[in-house]
C-alpha cells in the first residue's frame, strides 16, 4: 500500500470511528488528517484535502477545539488561522472520556435522581425505584472509575493493563 492510499484508508475510518465516540463523521475525518498532518493546517487546507465546504469544516473545527481534540494557532501578520491536533494520545483518549461523560453520562445520573424521588406506594412503583437505584449505583460508579482513568497517569494504566493481559 502507498502513502497515499494508506493515508485516505485511515482518514476514512478513523471518520466512521468518530461515530462511535460521539462526533459526527466529518469532525472525524478532520481529526484524522489533523492527526497525521506533519505541520499546522488551514481551512482552506482542509476543505482541499477532504472535498467539503468551507461552513462545514469551520462547523467541525469548532467543535474539535471545544473538545480540546485540536488547538486553534494564530500566525501574526496572518489572518488564516491555522490548526494542529493533540497529538498525545493518552490525552485524545482523555478528553474523549471527558465529553462523553458530559454528554451521555451526567444527564443520565441527573435523571435517574429526578425520577428516583418518587414514593413506592405498590408493586409497580416499588419495582421502579428498585431498578432506578440499581441503574444510579452502577452510573455513579461508572462515573468515578471514568474519573480515575481521566486523572490517572498513562504509565500507570498501561503497567496496569499489561499486568492484567499477562
Amino acid at each position: 500500500m502507498q502513502y497515499k492510499e494508506g493515508k485516505e484508508k485511515f482518514i476514512k475510518t478513523w471518520g466512521e470511528l468518530g461515530t462511535n465516540w460521539g462526533i459526527n463523521k466529518t469532525m472525524g475525518q478532520i481529526h484524522g488528517l489533523l492527526l497525521i498532518s506533519t505541520s499546522e493546517v488551514t481551512t482552506d487546507d482542509i476543505m482541499k484535502e477532504l472535498h467539503i465546504s468551507r461552513g462545514n469544516v469551520n462547523m467541525n473545527l469548532r467543535s474539535l477545539v471545544e473538545w480540546e481534540l485540536i488547538h486553534k494557532i494564530e500566525k501574526p501578520g496572518d489572518r488564516k488561522d491555522y490548526y494542529k491536533a493533540e497529538k498525545d494520545i493518552w490525552t485524545v483518549f482523555r478528553q474523549i472520556i471527558k465529553k462523553r461523560k458530559e454528554k451521555e453520562l451526567h444527564p443520565m445520573i441527573n435523571l435517574l435522581e429526578d425520577v428516583s424521588a418518587i414514593e413506592a406506594k405498590d408493586e409497580k412503583s416499588a419495582e421502579f425505584l428498585k431498578m432506578m437505584n440499581e441503574l444510579s449505583l452502577f452510573s455513579n460508579k461508572a462515573d468515578k472509575t471514568l474519573d480515575n482513568l481521566v486523572s490517572s497517569r498513562a504509565n500507570i494504566l498501561v503497567s496496569t493493563y499489561m499486568k492484567f493481559t499477562r
